[in-house]
């Protein structure tokens, strides 16, 4: 309790005031006294001389491993320490990784316990893109984990993505705009169900599976063709995974929401803002569209949860009666499969920072993105003074989750929606008619002279372009609005 009020206390531990540095092997052998001992640990080194008088195993004990890689001795000693967060004030940073790789290099050869030499980046790619990550293993009787070291601080459990199919085993994680790819036939068969957990401040991620026999791996098995690569998001390509329909149940007279259960060998979730495309097969043709995944009601309060949510995935659909792909997604049956892709989309977290007025325009089942947006924004981000929608419809019978919105912005007093019909009828109080400048200039508002402003769009093509030209009308810059475009 001593050393986790201390690490609280806001001193700075490392000595290197916030920063963190890359270490060589050389650096790391000058900081092998008590008052300057620093350790390497899977890649990692700490400062660790803060903690010499609070370790229960003593100041020799430390010491052994003074200026030099200790993950040996951690291991032999008390493996299942978390470390990770009891130093993490202490993180010096990351082992400086050795550029040259062996001919005859093998999967099961490590250039530095707890590292392995760098993924195939070009020369190029290396100054553009973000450092180029690396990744390790190591097991026990019953357990493999696969450490990806991503050298990022900002990684969330929607970077990752992971599929186990027959004996290949795939981790892609998104950073920034480029994907890291670990591809592998594994050299053991794994059960279904693993874990997927993130090292905060860190950027490690930690994917454990589960051995179908407690034997010993010699190698974690054989790379595939792109194994061990970052490359530009864009030329990543799609990859799919077939998963179940579990319900199917009518929202409007034309709109279903759709629940597709992901398979048990897959992590996947989808990040805000960004949209997937659903793959089936039609008289013979693959056909594809892309749809934005939401949560099964608006905000948890008004429905229990039935089903964990990082097992499924939700979507609103609307039924083209006269169209292809539509039809068919709505004629099958529960049990059926359909191929559900990675995500894709441009939209961007950190555009809600320090946000005080969000604006949402939707026209339709265009309302889709911004059931997640509304709900991250509300319950996470403090500086937020209003939230607005404005949710164009033909008729009320095909306005999405009415009861939904008018519960919140009874609940919520910073939201507000409006709706706005374009064939009303008569006994309709609300507003009219189509996306306009009269309609958009007395909505958007700010809160303030100068309050930070986002402004997101969606709906058909036409609806969507009209927007952005009357906001680019109303002086709104480019920084201001996102349009959702798939």
């Amino acid at each position: 309790m001593d050393w986790i009020r201390l690490t609280k206390s806001g001193k700075d531990l490392t000595g290197l005031k916030g920063r963190l540095i890359e270490v060589t092997e050389e650096e790391l052998k000058k900081h092998s006294k008590k008052d300057d001992c620093w350790i390497c640990i899977r890649g990692f080194v700490y400062n660790v001389s803060p903690y010499m008088e609070y370790h229960p195993g003593g100041e020799d004990e430390l010491m052994r491993a003074a200026g030099s890689d200790g993950t040996d001795l951690f291991d032999q000693v008390h493996r299942w320490v978390n470390y990770e967060s009891m130093l993490k004030e202490c993180l010096v940073g990351r082992m400086a990784v050795k550029p040259a790789i062996p001919k005859d290099y093998h999967e099961e050869k490590k250039v530095l316990n707890g590292m392995l030499p760098k993924s195939q980046v070009t020369d190029a790619l290396a100054k553009e893109g973000p450092s180029s990550p690396s990744y390790d293993w190591f097991q026990t009787d019953s357990l493999v984990t696969i450490v990806i070291y991503t050298k990022q601080k900002d990684i969330t459990l929607d970077s990752v993505i992971v599929d186990h199919q027959d004996d290949s085993f795939r981790a892609e994680t998104i950073i920034k705009d480029y994907s890291y790819l670990i591809d592998i036939e594994l050299s053991h068969e794994i059960q279904e169900d693993f874990s997927v957990r993130i090292v905060e401040n860190v950027g490690k991620i930690e994917i454990v599976l589960k051995k179908k026999e407690n034997t010993s791996w010699k190698c974690l098995g054989h790379p595939l063709e792109n194994h061990n690569s970052l490359i530009p998001k864009k030329d990543a390509g799609l990859y799919y995974r077939q998963c179940q329909l579990i319900s199917k149940e009518d929202v409007t007279h034309d709109t279903r929401l759709f629940c597709f259960m992901l398979p048990p060998s897959t992590y996947l979730q989808v990040p805000i803002g960004q949209h997937v495309y659903l793959k089936l097969t039609i008289t013979d043709t693959e056909i594809v569209k892309p749809y934005t995944p939401i949560s099964d009601s608006l905000l948890s309060e008004f429905k229990e949860p039935v089903l964990p949510n990082n097992k499924y995935i939700y979507f609103l659909i609307k039924i083209y009666p006269a169209g292809l792909f539509t039809p068919e997604l709505d004629h099958l049956q529960i049990g059926d499969f359909v191929f559900i892709s990675n995500p894709e989309g441009n939209f961007k977290i950190s555009q809600f920072q320090e946000l005080e007025d969000l604006f949402l325009l939707a026209a339709g089942t265009g309302f889709t993105p911004m059931v997640k947006i509304l709900n991250y924004a509300l319950t996470n981000i403090p500086s937020l003074r209003k939230v607005k929608l404005m949710f164009f419809n033909k008729t009320e019978d095909d306005i999405i989750w009415r009861s939904q919105l008018e519960k919140l912005a009874f609940k919520d007093k910073r939201f507000d929606v409006e709706f706005v019909l374009s064939a009303p009828i008569s006994e309709w109080n609300g507003k009219q008619g189509h996306i306009s400048p009269a309609l958009l200039s007395e909505f958007l508002k700010r809160s303030s002279d100068k309050s930070k402003v986002l402004i997101c769009i969606c709906g058909p093509m036409p609806f969507t372009e009209q927007g952005i030209k009357l906001l680019h009308d109303l002086n709104f810059s480019k920084d201001e609005m996102h349009s959702f475009t798939a």
